[in-house]
């Protein structure tokens, strides 16, 4: 190791792009629920690094894979065939909509849905594109075309794509208006997460995948953070009992190692050879590290466990009828608090509690917790969350 004189924070600030807003912690250790700061300070991490550690920290499961397959083959492009890859698309064929079954692998859900569009477009040589006011769906560029927040687009306005409409969310009549013959897709979180923690209303998804049928455009569902349990099933829109014709994932579908997929169904067809490509996109490490993670919320049977758990947060919050909460939201582990004032007090106030949590716009305070988080330490959250809130009244 090379001896540095300056501490960790100083030396990130001297080098990172800038495009990052930091808390002022440095977190170096992680198991289960929790997360340690190089001053061995302990924290429930109700944030799951953005979602992404569904199963927690340093799980065994995926540890042991990631070691095992560390010392078989890290890398191995799709020019050749792969064993840790095929295992993976068996998986998540096994868990997917039956007849969703053609996949193509990457790095992240933006880079997700970078490739849902571009096989909407493919597929249904259509240019125009659906999308929903307050749907995040990533910052790269195609990604960034359909987010709706002006912060986002603005700065990129002359090279985000010419072919979007943002419509009202769960309003069908909106969706109808715009949605025709031209219509590639569809774009639409089953739960909006960075634009607040709001539910689809299930005759909203009906209504769109119907509107879709009708009109040849492809149903996209964005299923970034939503996927994998999260929202106490295995993806969100199975709460409508529809199947989209294309879904983006991504965040925890390797359990923290950086993956993202695009599944649609067969029906559909199969990619023009050569017109998607990602080098690192299936790579061997990432897939034993997903199939760990797929096979573990499968045995331990966790979208079940983050139905019944969230039900009861939801329950319990609302109880407990804070004059600060103005609504609770979500579905599952993914809870978002809306407040009558501004979150990030209420974020500074739970972190020197010992809780990491989210924002989900200025006044949401979101829960995106492991999926293997307890009831006791769920309600630890819960009543850090009373505290900071009496504390700030």
């Amino acid at each position: 190791m090379i001896a540095y004189d300056e501490d960790i924070r100083t030396t990130e600030d001297r080098h990172t792009s800038g495009a990052y807003s930091k808390r002022p912690l440095t977190l170096v250790r992680g198991e289960g629920v929790r997360v340690w700061d190089d001053a061995d300070n302990e924290y429930i991490d109700a944030t799951s690094g953005q979602g992404v550690a569904l199963l927690g920290h340093a799980h065994p499961q995926i540890t042991a894979a990631i070691s095992a397959q560390s010392g078989a083959l890290i890398t191995c492009p799709e020019i050749f065939y792969n064993d840790r890859r095929a295992e993976l698309y068996r998986l998540l064929a096994s868990v997917m909509p039956d007849g969703m079954d053609r996949f193509f692998l990457c790095n992240s859900g933006a880079e997700a849905m970078e490739g849902a569009l571009k096989a909407a477009r493919l597929l249904t040589e259509r240019r125009g594109v659906v999308a929903a006011v307050r749907g995040f769906h990533g910052r790269t560029l195609g990604a960034l075309a359909l987010t709706w927040n002006k912060k986002y687009r603005q700065p990129f306005a002359g090279w985000t794509a010419e072919d979007v409409a943002h419509v009202a969310y769960n309003d069908l009549d909106a969706a109808r208006a715009v949605i025709g013959a031209e219509t590639a897709a569809v774009v639409v979180e089953a739960v909006q997460g960075e634009g607040g923690v709001h539910p689809a209303d299930v005759d909203y998804l009906r209504g769109l995948r119907q509107i879709c049928d009708e009109t040849g455009a492809l149903l996209i569902v964005d299923e970034v953070q939503t996927g994998f349990g999260r929202t106490g099933r295995w993806f969100a829109f199975e709460h409508a009992d529809i199947i989209p014709d294309i879904v983006a994932l991504g965040k925890g579908i390797a359990g923290g190692v950086p993956m993202g997929a695009v599944a649609w169904r067969s029906a559909l067809g199969a990619l023009p050879r050569g017109s998607h490509g990602s080098t690192f996109g299936g790579n061997p490490l990432a897939c034993a590290a997903a199939s760990a993670t797929i096979e573990t919320l499968a045995a331990e049977d966790l979208p079940a466990h983050s139905a019944e758990l969230g039900a009861w947060a939801r329950e319990e919050i609302n109880r407990r009828d804070w004059s600060a909460v103005r609504e609770v939201r979500g579905l599952g582990l993914m809870i978002g608090i809306e407040l009558r004032g501004r979150v990030t007090p209420i974020l500074q106030g739970l972190q020197a509690r010992g809780v990491l949590a989210l924002p989900a716009g200025l006044n949401v305070l979101r829960l995106l917790p492991p999926l293997i988080i307890s009831r006791d330490e769920l309600l630890a959250v819960i009543d850090a969350i009373g505290d900071t809130l009496h504390d700030n009244a």
